[in-house]
């Protein structure tokens, strides 16, 4: 499950779609001025990136622990050039 950043970008042409949601949200949404696509997209493009981030996440599950036991057991690389 491997998309790029440009999947993203609003630049990339848009293409219509029928979406059902609640008529009292829709009511609501419409008596307070909101852009019912523009919070659409913002609503599923804030879902698309966290199940991204999450399937980036297990994807790399093992390599990152792996990481954070080499650190637990040996430290941080480089720690003595920290500055606090």
């Amino acid at each position: 499950m491997r998309m790029t950043g440009s999947v993203l970008r609003k630049s990339t042409p848009r293409r219509a779609t029928n979406v059902s949601l609640p008529a009292g949200l829709i009511e609501e949404a419409r008596r307070l001025d909101i852009n019912i696509s523009q919070a659409c997209e913002q609503g599923l493009e804030e879902q698309v990136r966290k199940t991204l981030r999450e399937a980036w996440l297990e994807e790399n599950r093992e390599a990152i622990e792996a990481s954070n036991a080499w650190v637990e057991k040996n430290g941080l690389p480089l720690a003595k050039y920290r500055q606090f």
